[in-house]
């Protein structure tokens, strides 16, 4: 897959996506509640809809698995080498909070790692991107080099709004020694790390390949590392659910 190729199409892709969601914001909206009793509105839909359209007139021949997508049992998932992974609107939550926090994640994975990364943030109008071992931020058609930044004391910690309770977080905090503290939603924690605004983001609580793939995948090419809990680079598709593990991204290699 040469994604030099067709990173202009999908640049402009969520950027009309973006502008979808936006269409939405702030409006009086349905919001359904699904199995899991995370929240789907119309703006999850129909970036949804949008992008798997577009994805598969790009790359016919590749499976493409989406937050909204139907289930698909590990059976079928397992004989896949490589498909598109993707949260047409991650950040649901925020979104209907009006913090701004929301984004759209499409993320490349062949053999269980994820090759290519892109994030975009429709209130920013900014893209981050990454793969081939380098990241980028692209906003108003000037392209930045991300680079993570050699780490700060104290140390900048980020985790979502809706971590700040777990247990398993406060302890590993305790453990840290002196740090400051910021919630941020969404995916955008991963870019802001690749960006060198924050050092350090620990994840306890549960969420989805889909919610980490792409956001992953930058900070990683940005010179960052995204590992579980026994210090190994996290792996895509190889169980039945698609939960990803308890994870820690960070500035450091």
């Amino acid at each position: 897959m040469k994604f030099d190729k067709i990173l202009s199409q999908l640049i402009e892709l969520t950027a009309k996506v973006g502008d979808k969601i936006l269409s939405h914001y702030k409006n009086d909206f349905k919001i359904e509640l699904k199995a899991d009793k995370t929240p789907l509105t119309i703006a999850d839909k129909e970036a949804h809809q949008s992008i798997v359209k577009v994805l598969s007139q790009l790359t016919p021949n590749t499976p493409i698995l989406s937050e909204e997508s139907d289930v698909v049992a590990f059976e079928q998932r397992s004989k896949w080498q490589e498909y598109w992974l993707i949260d047409p609107l991650d950040g649901t939550r925020d979104f209907i909070e009006q913090t701004g926090e929301f984004c759209i994640c499409i993320a490349y994975i062949k053999n269980h790692q994820v090759i290519f990364g892109l994030v975009y943030a429709p209130l920013e109008r900014t893209h981050y991107y990454g793969f081939d071992s380098k990241a980028y931020q692209l906003h108003n058609n000037l392209k930045t080099r991300l680079k993570v930044c050699v780490e700060t004391q104290p140390l900048r910690v980020v985790t979502g709004h809706y971590s700040a309770h777990s247990t398993h977080l406060k302890t590993h905090l305790q453990q840290l020694g002196e740090h400051q503290l910021s919630y941020l939603g969404s995916a955008l924690k991963f870019c802001k790390i690749a960006q060198g605004e924050y050092d350090y983001y620990p994840k306890f609580s549960p969420c989805s390949e889909w919610d980490t793939a792409a956001g992953a995948c930058i900070l990683q090419n940005a010179g960052g590392s995204v590992v579980d809990i026994n210090g190994k680079s996290l792996r895509y598709n190889t169980k039945n659910d698609l939960l990803s593990p308890v994870f820690f991204a960070s500035g450091k290699p």
